[in-house]
């Protein structure tokens, strides 16, 4: 995949919930609507398995126990590592709809001396629009939680979520712990995690840069602090000690220059006495071009550069090899021995190497790597073989296996037993921002799913990754639209963000594609939703750039290989097809307020009402399968409101207050009405709702355990399995839902 595919995730994943601010607290509401939601039968809620898929921004084995690990992601939470299993626990799935910031997990630490306590530091966004961040303790591993919220905001899935830890448990009290923030400097406590204060006696300032403390690690008793702002030149400071937990001095001798400007992790090596640092000039995952190695002998302060290869150099079909360094662990049954990771290397592809002699040699592994993606495909980016990772910044060896080294990717973790075969270790960590979700009435497949950054997924099985991997012919980085033609459901139409066609048809119904025969210009920077009418016969496309600039849509009778302009759609509006006539087209206009219908296949739209609620930041208009006309209109600050004409008038729907996304399922026995599925509130907090009987009332069928922090992109029910539901989350995959 191409450098501006790949980086678009920092940007996508988070401009989905950059305008959601959190939801006002409305008492009066919560009182006026308690009596329509009531108890539902219990819900087993699971992923549907695409394996990974985000970047692992952060692995830590525990010290002290055999089999115990950790894993950070930059939006998706932390997990534990189940040994017994070989599988990931999720951690933070309890955090909900107004902490969906908090499910970025930007450090962690755990206490050599008490296996059983863990800590996480919280917070997806240090922008303006972004809640502060949180501290999370647990004693029990982190079944538990006792929460400390900080007056500073944290960065997870900014620039710099790679480096780190920035959390650290003192080596001399495990009383005392250590937070490094990008904005405020270094931070302290000394009751566990309970309360935290500025350092003093931490001499530099609050970074204007964002990037701040970089890293945290103990060597011994003393603890090392990396600093992100340092410009690099001869006299600045980007790594500074303690040896008393008072004073931090700047670390004599630290190299400088454009290789070693931002220290991006460190380990030490408790065998020998010596600290590894690894540098870039940038504090990626993107944007790094030059790094290196250092080792420190603690013992007498004397640095020695043992960088493996030196960025900058040529590649066989003459790229330069531009790169930094990213991850670094030491093997603490062999002193000496030590991996590093490259990191943003797209010419030569990044790498791990490995010393046994303190880095005076070293041995590429991923020359000798045999990779086995069987269990995750899409890893293949519909290539013919994988490629060994990109994004590597966070790397770990088990303590009690030398040949037991995992390091994480952009989209998942690798892991090996003997340094040569590798296999993705992700059981049950799945990190997916999902944007589209489809369940076809009939067939193989009961979900199709969009996604940024993996494109479009056929999942046969719910329990296994698709077996296709990502959808070919072309493949694109990130998914913009997917839908189906309601009575030809083995046609289906998918766009996204491609380097080789940003649109797609299918007439198996999503198994294999092919692409558009021809395109609009400004489908190539700008793909949007799309849709399909009920007979497959018509395409409306829509264009929005990522930076939310608006296009005029098209139009094509002919599968894609002809498009023309319709002025009269709304600009950036979703379209929506009728699902009963296939002439009936709608968009709704949230910049005015006004519904558009199209009677003639999409070639012109009108306006059919205005004075709908207007300049919401969170809306959805969706067509209840099977009946022509019937409408729903999903607001955050407006509720629900419903047409049965096709959108001539609406009436405004009493039993919630606000609703964040909708979607159908198949009907209850004896039900008339499919079932309605809701992220939205009824009462005075935001869940996942369904209703049986029209949406005159609704029960809450998540609980306070699951519930994936920002889940308002877009539900649907299964139409062939009364009570199942697919929901899409920004960082936690594909939840599914049934009764137990």
């Amino acid at each position: 995949m191409s450098t501006s595919r790949l980086s678009r995730r920092a940007v996508l994943a988070g401009t989905a919930t950059a305008a959601l601010a959190a939801v006002p607290s409305l008492p009066g509401r919560a009182a006026a609507a308690e009596h329509t939601a009531t108890s539902a039968p219990a819900y087993r809620w699971r992923n549907a398995v695409i394996g990974g898929t985000g970047f692992i921004t952060g692995v830590l084995f525990h010290p002290s126990v055999r089999g115990l690990a950790y894993a950070r992601t930059d939006i998706g939470g932390a997990y534990r590592w189940d040994d017994g299993a070989a599988r990931w626990t999720p951690l933070t799935d309890h955090l909900g709809w107004d902490d969906w910031n908090l499910l970025g997990a930007e450090a962690m630490a755990v206490d050599p001396a008490y296996p059983d306590r863990l800590y996480l530091a919280l917070g997806t966004y240090s922008q303006p629009w972004a809640g502060n961040g949180a501290v999370l303790r647990s004693e029990d591993r982190g079944a538990t939680w006792t929460r400390t919220d900080l007056t500073v905001k944290l960065g997870a899935n900014e620039d710099g979520r790679g480096t780190g830890e920035r959390l650290l448990v003192d080596p001399r009290d495990s009383d005392t712990l250590w937070l490094g923030t990008r904005h405020n400097g270094l931070l302290k406590s000394t009751d566990r995690g309970a309360s935290w204060v500025p350092a003093t006696g931490f001499p530099a300032n609050p970074s204007p840069s964002g990037q701040g403390v970089t890293l945290l690690v103990a060597a011994g008793r003393a603890v090392y602090a990396g600093w992100g702002d340092a410009d690099g030149t001869t006299g600045s400071v980007n790594l500074y000690r303690t040896t008393d937990g008072k004073t931090w001095r700047p670390v004599p001798g630290q190299p400088t220059g454009t290789s070693a400007k931002v220290p991006i992790r460190a380990a030490y090596d408790r065998g020998t006495g010596a600290l590894y640092v690894t540098y870039a000039n940038a504090p990626g995952p993107n944007g790094q071009s030059d790094g290196s190695v250092h080792k420190l002998a603690t013992s007498n302060g004397k640095w020695t550069d043992v960088t493996p290869v030196k960025p900058g150099g040529t590649t066989p079909d003459g790229s330069t090899d531009s790169f930094g360094y990213g991850g670094v662990a030491v093997d603490a049954r062999c002193p000496g021995t030590v991996a590093v990771s490259t990191n943003n290397r797209w010419a030569a592809v990044d790498t791990l190497y490995r010393s046994t002699d303190g880095g005076r040699t070293w041995t590429s592994l991923k020359d000798s790597a045999v990779l086995d993606v069987s269990e995750t495909p899409f890893l293949k980016w519909g290539a013919d073989q994988p490629k060994f990772g990109w994004w590597i910044q966070a790397l770990a060896v088990d303590p009690y296996d030398s040949k037991h080294i995992v390091y994480g990717t952009g989209a998942t973790l690798y892991g090996t037993r003997d340094l040569k075969n590798w296999a993705p270790q992700i059981r049950g960590l799945e990190e997916a921002s999902v944007v589209q979700l489809v369940s076809p009435p009939v067939g193989e497949a009961h979900l199709l799913s969009g996604l940024r950054d993996i494109g479009v997924m056929y999942h046969e099985r719910l329990t296994a990754s698709p077996s296709r991997g990502m959808a070919a012919n072309p493949v694109f980085g990130s998914a913009t639209g997917l839908a189906q033609a309601a009575g030809r459901p083995a046609y289906v139409v998918r766009t996204g963000w491609g380097d080789h066609g940003n649109g797609a048809y299918s007439n198996d119904g999503g198994q294999t594609w092919a692409p558009f025969k021809a395109q609009p210009d400004i489908a190539k920077s700008a793909p949007g939703p799309v849709a399909t009418n009920a007979d497959g016969s018509v395409l409306l496309w829509s264009f929005v750039h990522w930076d939310g600039t608006k296009y005029a849509a098209h139009r094509s009778a002919d599968n894609g290989a002809t498009w023309s302009e319709v002025s009269s759609f709304p600009k950036g509006a979703t379209p929506v097809a009728d699902p009963g006539d296939p002439a009936l087209f709608y968009a709704y206009d949230s910049d005015t307020g006004t519904l558009y219908a199209s009677t003639d296949s999409g070639v012109s739209f009108t306006a059919r009402t205005t004075g709908l609620p207007s300049g919401d930041s969170q809306f959805k208009l969706v067509a209840t399968p099977g009946r022509s006309g019937d409408l729903w209109l999903s607001t955050k600050w407006n509720g629900l409101h419903r047409s049965t004409d096709g959108g001539t008038t609406f009436t405004k729907v009493d039993s919630c207050w606000a609703s964040y996304t909708l979607g159908f399922g198949k009907a209850a026995n004896g039900a008339h009405y499919p079932a309605i599925y809701q992220v939205g509130a009824t009462e005075n907090i935001t869940a996942v709702y369904r209703s049986d009987d029209e949406a005159r009332t609704w029960v809450r069928i998540n609980d306070d355990a699951h519930q994936w922090g920002w889940t308002g992109e877009v539900i649907i029910g299964d139409p062939r399995v009364y009570g199942r539901v697919y929901l899409a989350t920004n960082g936690r995959g594909i939840q599914y839902g049934e009764f137990i």
